[in-house]
């Protein structure tokens, strides 16, 4: 594409908010914890490797018997509590957690069989906030 030799209107995006299409056979819980697969489909948080941290989930959607993109899900990234499996603390602020499934989160990669879910922001009594996304 050639640069620009007049004005364009260049359209805009809050950049936290995304309608994926969900993957054959997944269900998805509203506030779960949303991963693209290989495919770029959305699926719920596992443990597993090789899935993309997406954000959490604004609705659910149960597409169990559908095929991959029959469905779509409304995704928002941002900071969000989670569960912590006890191996999260303070030290870990700043750091890259790993996704247990779809609402727990674990301090390490599990040895290579976890994926990545984001970066640790803070630890409360209650859980983990994780920027994600």
């Amino acid at each position: 594409m050639a640069a620009t030799t007049t004005d364009r209107n260049t359209l805009v995006r809050d950049g936290t908010t995304f309608e994926d299409p969900v993957a054959a056979s997944a269900n998805i819980h509203s506030g779960a914890i949303v991963c693209l697969d290989a495919s770029g489909n959305a699926v719920p948080a596992s443990t597993s490797t090789g899935l993309t941290a997406r954000g959490r989930a604004e609705e659910a959607r149960d597409n169990t018997s559908g095929l991959a993109g029959s469905l779509t899900v409304p995704v928002r990234a941002g900071v969000f509590r989670y569960g912590n499996d006890g191996t999260i603390d303070r030290t870990h602020i700043g750091k890259t957690v790993y996704l247990v499934d779809d609402q727990t989160l674990a301090a390490t990669n599990g040895i290579g069989t976890l994926s990545a879910a984001g970066v640790c922001k803070d630890v409360d009594a209650v859980g983990v906030w994780v920027l994600i996304g």
